[in-house]
């Protein structure tokens, strides 16, 4: 099948790759230049583990192209998938200038057939209002299809080869057949192929990631309230986890959550239902408690220094908003760097992808470590905030011998406490007790 996608970046780029790899005819397209010539050269704009293998593998098969020319990249090709950005606009809402651009590009040029298919995170009723602007413009047997994604940054590809359940949300049965089509190679271990309507499919992507936010929102306020009470947060999880119908994930107490998808979306639905009359007091809740829980180091750092923070030097390992992405967007580690520096502490920073991302918005305020043990250099204390496996099982002798005091504020209680503490650090988790 010939396929055509709009927008290079995670979801786009992705989506473009997975379906080359399952042996369709696939064309990238995007207005920026710079990223196509990335992609050309036979690099990637984001870091996405797999996906570069993926990307010259197909590539060198001729089923994957990427081109800036929209009206090229589209002829010809059955579906058109539109995966740009909806990003959070001032009011809190999905900003979907992206999406109505790319719509009034594309109405010149689609024909009878053609399938647009919305990959983007949207609200609900961006499907009609987008085949109504098509149709406004004189598009006739072109139908709009709602299909979100379900795609975790550091786990993408496998995500979307081996999904869940693939969600459609169609006007019309027989253009759900052509995404049953698709998406069969994906779906060979039975899981779900779900047709609904597009105002169904909408809310279902708003809906996960509600969900997924509020346990995480969940799971810090009890980790905060167990500091108070003298219980273990990695208990009560424990205790809590096995229940089958909670279960363990998205269950980890830490700093806060970040990234492209849960604070712009769960704003975006706080928006929505603002807008209809109808506010969602849990959902923002759950905003307030992220946004909370991003200043807990913050707040474990000052406590600990007192007066003398001023002119201290911390180390900070992880800047990313989780493992396994160069993504800093809504980073917690954003939220300390920003609070610190204002607090005049000079920070020593080391992530394994990320530092490129932070360097654009700091400079040479900060000092950039190729090394995770080179950033403890001179350093009086260490922070944690993002869970890099490489973090996990560090040599705390040399660790301790670089650091001027052996202190450790653990944003995602990677260590023991029992442990630290024998090995003669103080040690700060998030809602554990030594």
């Amino acid at each position: 099948m010939k396929i055509a996608v709009i927008g290079t970046g995670y979801v786009g780029l992705v989506t473009s790759t997975c379906l080359a790899e399952s042996g369709n005819d696939v064309t990238g397209i995007d207005k920026d230049a710079h990223k196509i010539a990335i992609l050309e050269s036979g690099k990637l704009p984001i870091y996405e583990p797999g996906l570069l293998e993926l990307v010259e593998r197909n590539r060198r098969a001729g089923r994957l192209n990427f081109t800036t020319d929209l009206p090229s990249g589209i002829e010809g090709a059955r579906l058109i998938f539109i995966a740009v950005g909806t990003p959070q606009g001032s009011s809190g809402s999905a900003d979907l200038s992206n999406i109505w651009a790319v719509a009034d590009a594309l109405a010149p040029r689609l024909r009878p057939g053609q399938i647009v298919v919305v990959k983007s995170t949207v609200p609900v009723g961006t499907n009609r209002a987008l085949a109504e602007r098509l149709a406004h413009h004189g598009c006739r047997g072109v139908d709009v299809v709602s299909n979100p994604e379900f795609l975790k940054e550091g786990a993408a590809v496998e995500d979307f080869m081996k999904p869940d359940r693939v969600v459609v949300g169609v006007r019309h049965p027989e253009v759900a057949e052509v995404l049953r089509e698709l998406y069969a190679p994906f779906l060979r271990t039975e899981h779900p192929f779900l047709v609904m309507t597009p105002e169904s499919a909408e809310m279902t992507k708003y809906a996960a990631n509600a969900m997924l936010a509020t346990k995480i929102s969940f799971i810090n306020e009890m980790a905060n309230l167990c500091e108070r009470l003298g219980a273990d947060i990695n208990d009560v999880r424990r205790g809590i986890g096995h229940d089958a119908r909670i279960g363990f994930q998205f269950l980890f107490p830490g700093a806060g959550y970040g990234g492209s998808c849960f604070p712009k979306d769960v704003r975006a639905l706080i928006d929505l239902s603002r807008r209809l009359g109808y506010p969602l007091a849990l959902m923002e809740a759950v905003d307030q408690v992220n946004e909370n829980q991003k200043q807990v180091l913050v707040r474990k750092v000052r406590t600990h220094y007192g007066p003398g923070l001023k002119d201290k030097t911390l180390a900070i390992w992880g800047l990313a908003f989780k493992p396994r992405t160069d993504d800093i967007r809504e980073a917690p580690s954003l939220t300390l760097i920003d609070a610190l520096l204002g607090d005049g502490v000079q920070l020593r920073v080391h992530d394994p992808e990320a530092m490129a991302n932070v360097r654009a918005i700091y400079g040479d305020r900060l000092t950039y470590c190729d090394r995770p043990y080179g950033a403890l250099e001179g350093a009086d204390g260490l922070v944690i905030v993002t869970e890099w496996q490489q973090f996990r099982h560090p040599d705390f002798e040399i660790i301790r011998r670089l650091l001027r005091e052996p202190v450790i504020f653990d944003g995602r209680n990677l260590y023991e406490p029992k442990q630290m503490t024998a090995l003669g650090f103080t040690y700060y988790g998030i809602g554990r007790q030594i």
